[in-house]
């Protein structure tokens, strides 16, 4: 049975319009309509299209990865399905109660309390009180904000609103589970627990549409796979076979200067101009045993309070290995407008030779400023790292870790008595 049919979806933002949503746009459209007969308002070659003949069918009970660069029309298409903003062209039939999370506190009211927001979400769900009181000690104890469920979530940090909001969404039972990029947000205790929840819905029998930068996950997790490029689908098929593509065509845009591409999300406030990474120890190649200096430049418009900067480093098939973040860390001071540099360096990588990518990601006061993914890429050079000198292949393992082997001899005690027995 199809519980999701798209067919020619197309949509059109004007460049620089501060309006934006379904109200909004249709208003929007509603005030401009009447000026187009006389010239004024008329369709500018300032807009683009985030998406552009876009058609497909999914399955109930279906798990169907969405991928592609940032800009490439995926988390557009998953408004228009959760029916958050409308297509300017085509239309899309959706048979089932959605559930979404496709950016941090979906559908939650700042002002209200973590409680009421939950029981409010559940009504636009469809839920029935009684519906949601069954459920709510499960969502408040997998989110884990016991202790502030009766505050506004307004006060909630990022990772408390989204893993509240992640909660709501996977345990209210909708048909159709929606879940944009949006896990990134978490630590990775929590991004491992709603995978598992994910799964676990998968498994029941619903349907779920899933977008992430992660190819591993995606493989794993994703029965069949769309890729988008420029608002447009440009293949569909299992899930691995269409994530390796992706992974060998994005994996060409890492000669493009960093500064240079436009395939970034964020606001913009801040933009990262360059990133390198080196040996720290400045022996030149990096080594299996090197420690890693990784310097990213970076440009701001103004201060940028409370600045978060991370570097996720992936093996060669995009798996994440390290997240290196100033937040777990001791934090960042506040940064002055204009140009500066930041610095992280690391502990001895112990990974095997290989070549391994890079994403960055900087946020301004909670909010993501810009984040690009296959970023660079660097090569690690095999070294002693074992006392024989030799070290496994990247295709057997990515972490090297020291280790010693030794045969255990046995009790001479039970060796005689084995020898009296026989």
């Amino acid at each position: 049975m199809t519980v999701v049919e798209a067919h020619g979806l197309s949509k059109r933002y004007q460049l620089g319009a501060a309006v934006q949503g379904r109200l909004t746009e249709v208003v929007w459209d509603a005030v401009q309509r009447p000026l187009r007969r006389f010239g004024a308002g008329a369709p500018s070659r300032d807009h683009i299209w985030a998406l552009k003949d876009v058609s497909f069918e999914i399955a109930e009970g279906e798990v169907v990865g969405f991928i592609g660069r940032n800009g490439a029309g995926k988390s557009t298409l998953l408004k228009i399905l959760s029916r958050i903003t409308e297509p300017t062209e085509g239309y899309v039939d959706v048979q089932g109660r959605v559930g979404s999370l496709i950016e941090v506190g979906s559908g939650f009211h700042p002002d209200l309390t973590g409680r009421e927001n939950v029981f409010l979400y559940g009504a636009v769900l469809g839920m029935r009180k009684r519906e949601v009181l069954r459920k709510f000690d499960e969502i408040v104890g997998f989110a884990e904000v016991e202790r502030f469920i009766d505050t506004p979530v307004k006060r909630y940090s990022s990772g408390m609103y989204m893993r509240l909001a992640f909660a709501v969404a996977a345990h209210l039972e909708p048909e159709i589970l929606i879940v944009d990029e949006v896990l990134s947000v978490g630590d990775y205790a929590f991004q491992k627990k709603c995978l598992g929840k994910i799964e676990q819905v998968a498994t029941g029998g619903r349907t779920v549409l899933f977008v992430s930068q992660n190819m591993g996950t995606v493989s794993a997790l994703c029965q069949r796979a769309y890729l988008l490029e420029q608002g447009r689908i440009i293949r569909e098929g299992p899930a691995p076979e269409v994530a390796q593509e992706y992974l060998v065509a994005a994996r060409l845009t890492e000669s493009i200067s960093i500064g240079e591409r436009t395939d970034r999300g964020g606001d913009g406030s801040v933009r990262v101009t360059g990133l390198r990474v080196e040996d720290a120890d400045g022996a030149g190649l990096v080594m299996s045993s090197s420690p890693l200096r990784v310097s990213i430049d970076y440009e701001s418009a103004g201060v940028t309070r409370f600045p978060r900067f991370r570097v996720t480093v992936y093996d060669h098939e995009y798996r994440p290995i390290y997240r290196l973040d100033t937040d777990v860390e001791s934090g960042m001071p506040d940064l002055p407008r204009g140009r500066g540099t930041v610095e992280c360096v690391t502990d001895p990588i112990n990974l095997t030779s290989g070549r391994c990518g890079l994403s960055v990601a900087v946020h301004r006061a909670g909010e993501l400023a810009d984040y690009v993914a296959f970023a660079g890429s660097f090569e690690v050079h095999p070294d002693g790292f074992h006392p024989s000198g030799r070290t496994p292949g990247r295709d057997a393992a990515v972490g090297l870790l020291r280790h010693r082997w030794a045969v255990v001899e046995p009790d001479a005690a039970e060796v005689k008595t084995h020898e009296m027995t026989t």
